[in-house]
């Protein structure tokens, strides 16, 4: 990295609010030592959507890309696609989904499924359920896919935006289940009120749809309310089973919000007129 860009850099604090999401969320290197204090984590999760929004148009170009510009079978299609968006991230919230999968289903006591959820060996529960996740993504991708239309590219491009979006609202409104560890690190570092921004993130994305492809608008509003009930039911159970977030929890959430909106726009190739 160029001195001219490590100041360019060292000036913008949103920049590196989003170069914080992109080391901690991704699989892209940066090789900066960004700064940890209040400031920075209060962009990083400001900036939550916009890197879903990101991981979208990532989604979405490479869909065109292979759909367009390749002789690529649907099968083959669905498959690159459906490994990206495990790339992407690293298989970060995965980890997350098969760790606290493990502990859920452990039926313990609060405290000894915190305590499984740090181990770092995964159990029957972790590998079969990690297993339903993959193959029902895998589903969905594939049967959207056969059914491809313009829709099916602001629905891909929708879903990260919200699941990231839900990632922050839990991540600042669920109480921590311990004193250390990714979430709490973000909760202490980050007022509630770095969510304010979020709607207008979600209004200026609701623009853009109307702009670009109206005719699925109202879906895309349908997306935000599943999106919505998810985040209400994940909070409360998060604390009912959990005692509050963690790290895994936080990931296991965004996978599980992730998954019911990949069966969301599944569903409605079907169903609706898309």
């Amino acid at each position: 990295m160029t001195n001219k860009m490590k100041k360019i850099i060292d000036w913008c604090g949103p920049i590196k609010g989003m170069l914080i999401n992109l080391q901690f969320f991704t699989i892209v290197p940066i090789p900066y030592e960004l700064p940890m204090d209040k400031k920075h984590m209060t962009y990083a999760v400001k900036f939550f959507p916009l890197l879903g929004l990101l991981q979208g148009a990532i989604f979405v170009g490479a869909l065109y890309l292979l759909t367009n510009y390749t002789p690529f079978s649907t099968l083959a299609t669905a498959f690159i696609l459906w490994l990206l968006t495990i790339i992407v991230t690293g298989g970060l919230h995965i980890d997350g989904w098969m760790d606290a999968s493990d502990a859920f289903f452990s039926y313990q006591q609060i405290d000894k499924r915190l305590e499984i959820m740090k181990d770092p060996r995964t159990g029957a529960f972790g590998v079969i359920s990690v297993i339903i996740l993959l193959s029902g993504r895998f589903l969905f991708i594939y049967e959207i896919i056969d059914m491809l239309s313009t829709s099916s590219f602001i629905f891909i491009l929708t879903l990260p935006f919200l699941s990231k979006s839900l990632m922050g609202y839990l991540l600042l409104n669920v109480p921590a289940a311990k004193q250390e560890g990714l979430g709490h690190f973000f909760q202490k570092s980050v007022p509630k009120n770095a969510l304010f921004i979020y709607p207008f993130y979600i209004l200026l994305y609701l623009v853009f749809v109307i702009l670009f492809y109206h005719q699925v608008i109202e879906f895309v509003l349908l997306l935000i309310l599943i999106t919505l009930l998810a985040g209400f039911y994940f909070k409360r159970k998060i604390i009912k089973w959990f005692s509050g977030i963690t790290g895994d929890v936080l990931g296991a959430s965004v996978e599980g919000v992730e998954w019911i909106l990949w069966m969301s726009i599944w569903l409605l190739h079907y169903f609706a007129t898309v």
